[in-house]
């Protein structure tokens, strides 16, 4: 029998119309709360949109954690029921609508734990991404160059951005270490960039400055997971190496700023290489690391009105496994104690937590010393604390760098609390880290003008002494 065209054309624009009719009811912004195995409440936000052919799009914000556009890997939405999945997350959801549109109810997924997540329709004003003011936008007074350079570790190689002066130079140059975590160049945590922010003020100021995403995040080739402070300061000397070798960069004076952790990695660079022109700390630790974490675990649960017994539990609790790591070489001993001194968690996150304690990260932290690398430091060094900062504490970890710093012979010592802000250098009410998406400033202005000043005067830009 003949085809009749004019029926199937009918029947395609009536499937096309369905579909879009699918589409349109999904499309848009939805929010909801999930429970976290640790009894955390965080607040989740799902975007959708239709491509022209009607199949969809997605991202995941992860509102209190700061993490806006994460992109999706598959979204659908078929028979009243929502599916998506984020596969670098180990996460996926499922969720039926409500009859009226309203609201989608189902399962949010993320490794072996599950979540009820019950999402609402969202108002389109109020689904945007918090502003960020001080990030710079074009046209800029500068230049950017896309880079790439080896480590000094064999096998790893960095990408990273290199802003530059427009004037000729030579100018001094700054390297820029983040802190602890795979971190990107910009190093982007909870919405904010703040090496974007700092490498645009320090750029403007006549600084050409280098910023680089962590070995094994963005660009960057290499293993983050199997990595230790010492790998990451190898990582560090390839930048400074070369820094000093690029165009319009006066090679005498080149220098780092470390931003917590990157505090700690940048003194082991400089230590061994004395051409290292100078150091700024922000936030840096001074202590071992399991006196950081203990003190920060402390701070925050107190903060937050923990009970005082629920604090004393996690200060015995993490003791426990300091202690483990400090006395047993043998990675299975040591996978033993650790597993039986999480015993009372639930699965998923004691599993989760094993492999923190145990990674080689880990390890290393909670038994270096930071204070016989920073008696060796003779450059001039400005370090920066937060008087809000919860994750490196001020009074546990300024004077005892001021201390090992004057005791090695190093009289070009600035120190400075600065008031009000916290481990970001942001305006901070509580200091606590669930504050940092919420505040609109990525950098206190005072800040970046306090370690732009200092290294003028130190580098002479300016004409400054």
């Amino acid at each position: 029998m003949p085809s009749r065209p004019g029926v199937l054309l009918s029947l395609a624009l009536l499937s096309a119309q369905w579909l879009m009719g699918q589409v349109g009811g999904i499309q848009g912004a939805w929010e909801g709360s999930i429970k976290t195995p640790t009894g955390m409440a965080l607040r989740l936000r799902v975007h959708v949109s239709a491509n022209p052919d009607g199949t969809l799009t997605g991202a995941l914000d992860s509102v209190d954690q700061g993490a806006f556009g994460i992109p999706m890997d598959s979204v659908t939405f078929a028979d009243g029921v929502l599916r998506w999945s984020i596969k670098r997350l180990m996460a996926s959801y499922e969720g039926r609508m409500a009859v009226d549109g309203s609201g989608v109810a189902g399962t949010f997924q993320q490794g072996a734990a599950s979540m009820e997540l019950a999402l609402k329709r969202m108002d389109p004003s109020a689904a945007k991404a918090p502003a960020r003011p001080q990030e710079p936008k074009g046209p800029l007074p500068y230049g950017a160059a896309e880079v790439s350079f080896a480590s000094k570790a064999a096998g790893v190689r960095l990408a990273g951005t290199v802003t530059f002066p427009k004037a000729d130079g030579p100018h001094p140059a700054v390297v820029l270490v983040s802190g602890s975590g795979p971190q990107d160049r910009d190093e982007a945590i909870m919405g904010h960039k703040p090496f974007l922010v700092l490498a645009d003020a320090l750029t403007r100021a006549g600084f050409v400055v280098l910023r680089y995403d962590d070995r094994g995040v963005g660009k960057s080739t290499g293993d983050f997971a199997a990595a230790t402070s010492v790998d990451f300061s190898d990582d560090a000397e390839g930048a400074f190496e070369f820094v000093r070798g690029y165009a319009g960069v006066d090679a005498k004076r080149v220098g780092f700023i470390g931003h917590s952790e990157g505090a700690l990695v940048a003194p082991m660079v400089a230590a061994r290489r004395e051409e290292v022109a100078f150091l700024v700390f922000l936030a840096g630790t001074a202590v071992p690391g399991a006196d950081v974490m203990l003190a920060q675990a402390e701070a925050i649960a107190k903060v937050m009105g923990a009970p005082e017994e629920a604090r004393r539990a996690n200060r015995e609790l993490q003791e426990k496994l300091f202690a483990a790591i400090r006395t047993t070489p043998d990675p299975e001993e040591l996978r033993e104690k650790v597993m039986e001194a999480l015993a009372g968690l639930p699965e998923a996150m004691r599993a989760q937590q094993a492999r923190q304690v145990l990674s080689p990260w880990m390890r290393f932290f909670v038994t270096y010393d930071p204070a016989a690398v920073l008696r060796r430091l003779k450059c001039p060094v400005l370090a920066l604390f937060g008087e809000r900062d919860l994750q490196v504490l001020p009074g546990q970890n300024a004077p005892v760098m001021e201390k090992a710093l004057r005791e090695g012979g190093n009289e070009r010592v600035t120190m400075e609390r600065v008031a009000g802000v916290n481990h970001l250098f942001q305006p901070a009410q509580t200091g606590l880290p669930q504050e940092y998406a919420s505040i609109e400033t990525t950098m206190d202005p005072r800040v970046l003008e306090m370690v732009a000043g200092w290294l003028r005067r130190q580098t002479g830009v300016g004409g400054q002494p």
